[in-house]
């Protein structure tokens, strides 16, 4: 996924589930997922999208 999407993504996301989300540098490219469920590298966090 492009930057510009899931940056998108992200944020309607985060206010959609009213929670926050984080953007992640991988491989295959960009990837939105609750913070709650990323356990992985802090140093792949692109940025964190919170609702509130």
């Amino acid at each position: 996924m492009s930057l510009p999407i899931a940056q998108k993504f992200a944020w309607s996301l985060a206010q959609t589930l009213m929670t926050c989300v984080v953007l992640i540098y991988t491989s295959e490219g960009y990837s939105v997922l609750t913070e709650a469920d990323y356990d992985g590298d802090p140093g792949l966090i692109v940025h964190v999208y919170d609702p509130f």
